[in-house]
């Protein structure tokens, strides 16, 4: 049994503008400047917010292992694709790490048989929303929910419920807080990545990775084929690098173990399109 995320009452958004707000009227007889700018720094703080991914401003956001942690843990956006998952999927297992992979939606559905190799080789599955829109937190409380839910009932067709939720480049609003609630889901970004483009920028890779990481970190790196195609075999070399490389100064777990909570879970009795 799977237990439900708990979501605080208050976010420190909410917190954070009910204190503006009270302060700003409580001085704005005597201080009416002090009051304008206590109210426009929440605000700016509500602009910037959304693009910090370990910023839990409007939600809870879990970025890191946690205090006391000494692993890290591997997790892979944007795919499956036929162009790229055979290939990590192989060098996982020759390093014999375990990832998390933070699906596309309309991804897995058009490749279930790699939905299928990914669960095969040990590994677990995420949401990362069904079309990767980057507007998407711009979108309303039903579109937002429409969207998620939709790779949820994807996955539910392999047997698979995925219990966190990534959303696209790590953005964040005010709506996600009760989107995530509703489907059970826990919003889980990161602490360490390339800043790669989504593999477009990959050079030096494994030593963009190495210098940044830590313990305890959750790195993000991207499930695509690099643009242009010709330099898929670099980008390859570089994986097996930076696994190698991992392995020697860090442990590497499951996000799960890091964590303390389950990236999915298995439905009995689904349908395996596959």
């Amino acid at each position: 049994m799977t237990a439900t995320p708990r979501i605080p009452k208050w976010s420190p958004a909410e917190i954070t503008g009910l204190a503006a707000i009270i302060f700003a009227a409580l001085i704005f007889t005597t201080a009416p400047g002090l009051a304008i700018l206590s109210l426009s720094s929440f605000l700016f703080l509500c602009f910037i917010a959304p693009f910090l991914p370990r910023f839990g401003f409007f939600l809870p956001v879990i970025h890191h292992g946690g205090k006391g942690v000494t692993a890290v843990a591997l997790t892979f956006d944007d795919g499956p694709s036929p162009a790229s998952t055979p290939d990590i999927l192989r060098l996982l297992t020759r390093h014999k790490l375990k990832a998390t992979f933070f699906v596309i939606g309309r991804q897995a559905a058009a490749y279930p048989e790699l939905i299928g190799d990914i669960i095969a080789g040990g590994h677990s599955i995420a949401n990362h929303s069904y079309r990767h829109d980057s507007l998407l937190m711009l979108r309303s409380y039903t579109e937002l929910q429409r969207d998620i839910a939709k790779t949820q009932e994807i996955l539910a067709r392999f047997g698979i419920k995925p219990l966190l939720f990534r959303p696209p480049a790590g953005v964040t609003n005010p709506r996600l807080k009760g989107v995530t609630a509703a489907l059970n889901l826990t919003t889980v970004n990161f602490s360490c990545r390339a800043f790669d483009g989504g593999n477009k920028r990959i050079n030096n890779l494994t030593a963009r990775v190495m210098n940044r990481l830590r313990p305890g970190d959750i790195i993000m790196l991207h499930d695509t084929c690099p643009r242009p195609e010709t330099l898929k075999q670099y980008w390859l070399t570089e994986l097996d690098q930076l696994f190698k490389n991992m392995r020697q100064k860090y442990t590497v777990l499951p996000l799960e173990n890091i964590i303390h909570q389950p990236v999915m879970s298995l439905i009995s009795g689904a349908e395996n399109d596959g």
